[in-house]
């Protein structure tokens, strides 16, 4: 960690600073750039105490322009990397801080690019970003920022004071949104104060605002990627007066498919993405496989009878046969029950018969008790004439 001297009280810029360099590079501040330069030395340092800027701090800015807020970081932090597209300023800058904090020059670096485009920084890892954020690209570049680097750990941005409200909000808040939810999922976020528009040149037609991160000690808890999580948050504020079931039915392929998605998380698909917090969206991004596989429904009663297999018409056609089979059963069974029939009737035949043998029979046996008599009469004869004897 390098410590030197301090600057000098004339080293940042004011006013008529600030509107000499701009007339000196023939610098005019555009809209489209969204670059309104601060002119006042008070509010350059109250934000970077308000960012908390530390001795042994390798800080990131983004968007320096003419260097106001540059020289107040390299009064306090170890050292300081600037980001900044425009060329004019990008070419200039090196030489303003070499001119006005020469004692620090060596603690300075700076990058020509697009902050969207930054992948790396030179020097040691960023531990703290502190940037007048271009309104215009002020939550992308936030977020980019914050995701390419996690070395950060402390952020204060200043941004439009509508877009600084949005950071910061709370689950349940009207202006609660897709920056809101993002923002968190890296940081602790909260708002850190107002800015006037007379510190600007040129004065903007809007208010701003400063909102301090602090990045997570811990991520959060989830099996889904960023990039799922997002997905499902940018889904669900895509139409945000609508239930979740209605604005994640894109997202999961159909509503009942949302449907599926939001119970097997635990979320409402009555609710509203506004009343989400980061986790619950990670939730139900870790059960997309739910949404792709919505439940069956339950079977119905008439449904759990066996029912022949519909691969083939062979298959209907042999289900069929043991019906006509069983048919020809019936039909034998009536046939076997007609001949059980006749042969009862053969029974009572055979009875009749019988009982003709029994008359048979019992004629007989009279027909023998007349012959017996017939036989007994000349024994009687004998008796008779005995005793006459």
């Amino acid at each position: 960690m390098a410590v030197s001297s301090s600057p000098t009280p004339d080293a940042l810029l004011g006013p008529a600073d600030v509107r000499e360099l701009a007339a000196a590079l023939g610098v005019r501040p555009t809209k489209q750039r969204g670059q309104n330069f601060v002119i006042d030395a008070n509010t350059v340092r109250r934000i970077v105490r308000t960012a908390q800027v530390r001795p042994d701090d390798v800080v990131v800015e983004v968007g320096p322009g003419l260097g106001s807020l540059t020289l107040a970081l390299l009064e306090v932090a170890d050292r300081v990397t600037a980001v900044e597209i425009d060329d004019v300023l990008a070419a200039a800058l090196p030489s303003t801080i070499a001119a006005r904090m020469p004692e620090r020059a060596d603690r300075f670096a700076l990058v020509h690019s697009d902050a969207m485009h930054v992948a790396e920084l030179p020097g040691p890892p960023p531990t703290a970003l502190v940037a007048n954020l271009p309104y215009n690209v002020a939550v992308p570049v936030l977020l980019h920022m914050l995701a390419t680097f996690p070395s950060i750990e402390r952020t204060l941005v200043m941004v439009q004071a509508e877009v600084a409200d949005r950071l910061a909000a709370a689950p349940g808040s009207k202006v609660y949104g897709v920056p809101s939810v993002k923002a968190n999922w890296y940081a602790e976020v909260k708002r850190a104060g107002a800015i006037g528009r007379n510190v600007f040149w040129p004065a903007p037609n809007v208010d701003s605002g400063l909102v301090a991160l602090t990045r997570r000690t811990e991520p959060i808890k989830t099996t889904a990627a960023k990039r799922e999580v997002f997905a499902v948050v940018d889904a669900a504020f895509a139409q945000r007066r609508k239930t979740l079931r209605a604005a994640l039915a894109g997202w999961a392929g159909s509503a009942a498919a949302a449907e599926a998605a939001l119970v097997a998380a635990g979320v409402s698909p009555q609710a509203r993405g506004e009343a989400l917090t980061v986790e619950e969206f990670a939730r139900i991004a870790e059960n997309k496989e739910a949404a792709a596989q919505p439940p069956r429904p339950a079977p119905r009663p008439e449904d759990s009878a066996p029912r022949p297999q519909e691969s083939g018409a062979g298959s209907v056609e042999s289900a069929v046969r043991p019906r006509e089979s069983g048919a020809g059963s019936v039909e034998s069974a009536v046939g076997s029950r007609e001949s059980g029939a006749g042969s009862v009737e053969s029974a009572v035949g055979s009875r009749e018969s019988g009982a003709g043998s029994v008359e048979s029979a019992v004629r007989s046996r009279e027909s023998g008790a007349e012959s017996a008599e017939q036989h007994t009469g000349p024994t009687r004869s004998a008796v008779q004439h005995e005793e006459s004897e």
